[in-house]
């Protein structure tokens, strides 16, 4: 790691760089400066350790009990930072340090693929609010009974994408359905999409031509902060057809903003992702919401099982992992992916 901070700080020195390259190199250049610090001082930690330990070995019988619990503690202390810097490890992305925002979208089956939404936004909600992010819903669209038809959550904090970014693709449900008086059996899918939240989306310049804005009136929960007046804003960018809407501020002008901010994040998505020939990454909206093309099952009858077809992550485990105990998925993913 410090030959690559030392060639990042030769790059550096070419003033031929652009400012963005520039902003580049820096950032990555803090995140393994960052690793390193992390690394010695585990290190430096594990060499004291080690002396504790051919203290115990020697001196066993003369050593207090209350001794012995702090000596556990710091050597469980020890071994949970080193989990987590081995996590970051994994981190190896440009955008990984970035916010992230979640596009969840009901594919086949009606009803049932719209209550899938609703389940899936929540149990990235349950995980995010676990592991101290801060959850908002950005827009959202209501199914005729339940859930949603889609609905767009941002997640703010260090390394949500690159935690959620192999998030992205088809996800089926098989259970019985709720919605159904003869309680058959039902499959639904939703599509999952993850983009970064990254000041790299302000390089994206949008011409009011190349964009066409609709107002419309907020809806869905909220209460009283949801304005009863045309303050949603929905933004189609006509060559690319993306569509981005916002509805959760308070103002037009500011669910306006939010929703350029949205489309930039899509714009660049879709920039990197052609570059991109990793077939996990890249995944296009286009993708089919149906059976097939799914990257997971989550299968809740006749027997309980996730099962991720990509890393072959499995668990039996279905209603944590709904509830948003996900953690050890998204580790097997970036572990294998």
């Amino acid at each position: 790691m410090r030959l690559k901070i030392e060639a990042i700080d030769g790059q550096l020195l070419d003033t031929q760089n652009d400012y963005k390259q520039i902003a580049e190199l820096h950032r990555e250049r803090k995140r393994l400066n960052d690793s390193v610090v992390s690394l010695e001082s585990l290190v430096s930690r594990h060499k004291m350790l080690k002396e504790l330990i051919d203290i115990i070995d020697g001196e066993d019988a003369g050593i207090d009990d209350d001794i012995k619990k702090d000596w556990l503690s710091d050597f469980k202390d020890f071994f949970d930072k080193l989990e987590k810097f081995k996590i970051t490890t994994l981190f190896t992305g440009s955008d990984d340090e970035s916010s992230a925002f979640v596009d969840i979208n009901a594919g086949a089956g009606g009803t049932e693929a719209c209550d899938w939404v609703s389940m899936l936004a929540r149990m990235y909600s349950k995980w995010a609010t676990e592991n101290n992010f801060i959850t908002s819903i950005v827009s959202s669209q209501n199914g005729e009974v339940a859930g949603y038809r889609s609905i767009t959550l941002e997640i703010k904090g260090g390394f949500a994408f690159g935690w959620l970014k192999f998030e992205s693709g088809v996800h089926r449900l098989v259970r019985i359905s709720p919605f159904d008086s003869k309680s058959k059996r039902h499959t639904s899918f939703a599509g999952v999409k993850i983009y970064a939240d990254n000041d790299k989306n302000t390089d994206i310049t949008i011409l009011a031509k190349d964009i066409k804005i609709d107002t419309f009136r907020s809806s869905g929960a909220g209460g009283q902060s949801v304005q009863k007046t045309n303050s949603a804003v929905r933004i189609t960018h006509l060559s690319t057809n993306i569509v981005v809407q916002c509805q959760n501020e308070r103002s037009q002008i500011q669910n306006k903003e939010f929703a350029m901010k949205m489309l930039k994040a899509k714009l660049y998505d879709l920039e990197t992702s052609k570059k991109s020939a990793d077939k996990h990454t890249a995944f296009t909206e286009e993708s089919e919401n149906e059976w097939g093309s799914q990257i997971r099952s989550y299968i809740l009858q006749p027997y309980q099982l996730v099962k991720d077809y990509r890393s072959n992550f499995e668990s039996s485990n279905t209603t944590g992992i709904l509830d948003g105990n996900i953690t050890e998925l998204l580790i097997k993913n970036l572990e294998v992916l």
